[in-house]
């Protein structure tokens, strides 16, 4: 049975406590891993997580502040000493091409792996395989930062009705839904569209287009909000969002499910962000997330 899911490594921004780690997040898709963000700590966090090195297909990084990237020499190098049987590829803003060389040979160790550079420098399409697609919008950040989202393809729902309408039943269930016909009765007289599901992945950033354009129509939404709504003034000054903002995105994009997460060290009540995402009008499943929780992808409409 496939896996979507959302693994939560580390929720801290600038700043890790006592309780939040620097950022990391696992984002397992069917028998694939995205590791997106990986702060100092990831590696660690990891471990305790269940996560291992194998499991990682793609790291994708945001943009190169600290804690959006130092823990990147760490997870490269695990990745090498466990000799990770398959090609890694790092996506990553090709601005920033000189830290990521630096992180990745920051100190002596044997490549054992082969690390695939893909970088990004603009909007578009990343990667294509049988189970998703990637793509990338730039955000609004004092440095270049780019947001991600995952696209399923669009599928079939077989309507067991219109089967039995048209007397179609064992194997040739799975011949029309193979070669798209049977006789005269084609896949679309028996079936509905299946809408593939969406995930994004916005962090640092103010309003812009491409927040909103990343969360459109999402399944679910990991979304920064380091800041409450009585500084938006601060927020708004360090490129970052409030969680009223990001419920207004969420709620504008129409996510069903919503994660805050990035929150400023200044705050020790978490429940305060998911007020203000509500009175923000999103009304749909919210989590303020916290280090090592699990939260699945929504099962589809």
């Amino acid at each position: 049975m496939s896996v979507r899911e959302l693994v939560v490594l580390g929720t801290a921004s600038q700043v890790p406590t006592r309780h939040r780690n620097h950022n990391g997040y696992l984002l397992r898709w069917d028998g694939e891993g995205l590791l997106f963000d990986p702060g100092e700590g990831t590696q660690r966090q990891m471990l305790r997580a269940g996560v291992a090195a194998h499991d990682l297909h793609r790291i994708c990084v945001t943009h190169f502040h600290g804690d959006h990237s130092l823990g990147l020499a760490g997870v490269i190098q695990r990745i090498n000493l466990d000799r990770v049987p398959h090609e890694v590829t790092a996506h990553y803003p090709r601005s920033g091409q000189r830290f990521f060389d630096r992180l990745r040979y920051a100190t002596a160790y044997r490549e054992t792996v082969a690390l695939n550079e893909a970088p990004v420098e603009v909007d578009g399409v990343l990667a294509t395989t049988p189970s998703y697609t990637l793509e990338a919008r730039r955000l609004s950040h004092p440095v270049e930062s780019f947001g991600y989202r995952l696209v399923e393809p669009d599928g079939r729902r077989i309507l067991p009705e219109r089967l039995a309408e048209r007397g179609i039943k064992g194997p040739d269930v799975g011949r029309i839904q193979r070669e798209g016909a049977l006789g005269d009765v084609s896949l679309d007289d028996v079936s509905e569209l299946r809408r593939g599901q969406r995930f994004a992945f916005v962090m640092d950033t103010r309003l812009c287009d491409g927040a909103y354009a990343l969360a459109e129509g999402c399944d679910l939404l990991v979304i920064e909000s380091t800041f409450l709504d009585g500084d938006r003034q601060l927020a708004e000054d360090h490129g970052h969002l409030t969680a009223g903002q990001a419920g207004r995105v969420a709620r504008d994009a129409g996510v069903r499910h919503l994660v805050l997460t990035h929150f400023s060290q200044r705050y020790s009540e978490p429940d305060e962000f998911e007020r203000q995402a509500r009175a923000a009008g999103f009304e749909g499943e919210l989590t303020v997330a916290h280090d090592l929780v699990r939260v699945p992808v929504p099962k589809r409409r």
